[in-house]
């Protein structure tokens, strides 16, 4: 009878234990559970932000260019190759536009407030460079241009802003 009784509680104990580490373990299960948010997407704004080459080549007076790259995250063009003057355009969705304007500071760029037909975002200026973010609810546009070590043709954020407004006015 005592083995008996023994083996009741063992058994009793068992089951106390499996029924709390399961309760235990739901309630951590809800409280580490990951939450969602949903994204929103913005506007769409076409190949190159909407912005022809001659556009492109217009407004930022040196050139020409050498070499245009195309893919499905953004535009380049280059005069002489990498390293060398050039544009690039990229389009960036449910990402923060605020780690791309702390990239530019932290390399030295310091960025300002800038806002484009109610549209907030940043410029960034160094010399003979210039980056424009323009933010969309979770998404943003980025235009960067650089005369690099030559002249500039056109200060970079003039040519920065006018590709930036273009391709405000013509998102769909």
């Amino acid at each position: 009878m005592t083995r008996r009784f023994a083996m009741v509680v063992t058994a009793t104990a068992v089951l106390i234990a499996g029924c709390g580490g399961a309760e235990d373990d739901a309630a951590s299960t809800q409280e580490t559970a990951p939450t969602t948010t949903v994204y929103e997407p913005g506007p769409f704004f076409g190949e190159c932000g909407s912005i022809t080459d001659a556009e492109v080549q217009s407004a930022f007076g040196a050139g020409p260019f050498a070499q245009i790259t195309r893919n499905s995250v953004g535009c380049q063009w280059e005069t002489t190759g990498f390293g060398g003057p050039g544009v690039s355009f990229s389009w960036y969705r449910g990402s923060p536009i605020g780690r791309e304007r702390a990239g530019s500071e932290l390399i030295g760029r310091p960025a300002k407030d800038i806002e484009i037909d109610g549209n907030p975002g940043f410029e960034a200026e160094q010399d003979t460079l210039c980056e424009i973010g323009v933010q969309f609810g979770d998404d943003f546009f980025h235009w960067s241009i650089t005369y690099s070590l030559g002249p500039a043709a056109r200060p970079p954020c003039d040519v920065g802003n006018e590709l930036a407004t273009l391709t405000v006015e013509r998102k769909q």
